[in-house]
Order: C-alpha cells, then sequence, then structure tokens
C-alpha cells in the first residue's frame, strides 16, 4: 500500500480508537499464524507480513508502515481481537542497575552521526 494515496484512517475503516488500551508503542506483536490469510484487510495483511520475520515491538511495525502509531494500534488491536496476533507486554528490567555507560556514549554518537 502506498501511503500518499491511501490516508491513514481508511486502513482503520474511519475508527480513530483500538478496541482495547493495552496496547502501547513497545507492546511486542507476533504473528499467530505463519501465512498471511487473503480474508484480512490489506492493513492486516501488511502488519502479518512484517511480522512473518519475527516479533516486533509496535512502534517498529508502525514505522515499518510509515503510519503513526495511533492508526496502527487500532489495526493491531483488530488483529489481536480476530486471533492473527500474539501481543505480549514488554519485559520490565530485572533489576534497578542503570545501563552502561559506554554503551549509551556509543549510541548517542551513533544519533548524532546520523544527523
Amino acid at each position: 500500500m502506498n501511503r500518499r494515496l491511501i490516508p491513514p484512517y481508511v486502513w482503520t475503516g474511519g475508527r480513530t480508537r483500538p478496541s482495547r488500551n493495552v496496547l502501547d508503542r513497545l507492546t511486542v506483536l507476533r504473528a499467530a499464524t505463519d501465512q498471511v490469510p487473503a480474508s484480512l484487510s490489506p492493513a492486516g495483511r501488511r502488519v502479518l507480513e512484517i511480522l512473518l520475520d519475527g516479533a516486533l515491538p509496535l512502534a517498529e511495525v508502525a514505522a515499518h508502515l510509515s503510519l503513526p502509531v495511533s492508526f496502527v494500534k487500532v489495526v493491531v488491536s483488530d488483529l489481536f481481537d480476530e486471533g492473527w496476533l500474539i501481543v505480549r507486554a514488554p519485559t520490565p528490567a530485572q533489576d534497578d542497575r542503570m545501563p552502561d555507560q559506554q554503551l549509551l556514549e556509543r549510541v548517542i554518537r551513533g544519533l548524532r552521526a546520523l544527523q
């Protein structure tokens, strides 16, 4: 689907709210099937195609689709309700340790290099 040709609200049938409020940007999504059913909406098929390679956070799926997270939440909640997706909350850190400072500095340098 070409994002410029199809406005995001068309992907969701004009709906702006997901059927459930448990989804956030870091929710991990995984396809519950190894094939994409032809009966799904084009948006649903595209989401499942992205997830056939493995689990991804909702925000990354939205980035692959070049769509706002809010619209992708609606599509994902529909897929979950229909049993096509496995949804898992992000795993919290096991302890209160701070991330490695050297790793954070490398990430910052990498982000600055992208500018």
